[in-house]
């Protein structure tokens, strides 16, 4: 009884860490360009390669073309990603005490707030497949 328990344990352990890993890497691919386009490398580097407008706007799509291919790619696993994050942070929350979760529910509630703010400045980048 007490090793089926240790390896259900182990077993969710290892689906956590997955699941983390799986999330924190999307999160790599999909979040990059709005990374770059924040502190400006990109159009940095076409300056200092002195690349024509039609030259920024090829690459510019090729990098819309490979996020959307990204998306495709990883929308069937959505599901399992998101079962996979909520299931961290309800075992996070478990962790906390009442007045460490009102500080963790408050820095997210910041977080949401600068995301919307990012997201009401830059248009939202449509892939013609979804």
């Amino acid at each position: 009884m007490q090793r089926s328990k240790q390896q259900a344990l182990m077993f969710l352990l290892g689906a956590v860490l997955v699941g983390g890993v799986l999330g924190f890497s999307a999160d790599r691919v999909l979040g990059h360009d709005r990374f770059a386009a924040q502190y400006g490398p990109r159009a940095r580097f076409y300056d200092e390669l002195g690349l024509s407008r039609p030259q920024r706007a090829t690459l510019d799509s090729l990098a819309v073309e490979k996020d959307c291919e990204i998306r495709t790619l990883l929308k069937p696993m959505k599901p399992q990603l998101d079962s996979v994050q909520a299931s961290f942070k309800t075992e996070t929350r478990r962790v906390y005490t009442p007045a460490q979760l009102a500080k963790v529910e408050q820095h997210n509630k910041e977080i949401q707030a600068r995301h919307e703010a990012q997201n009401t400045k830059e248009p939202k980048r449509q892939c013609s497949v979804n």
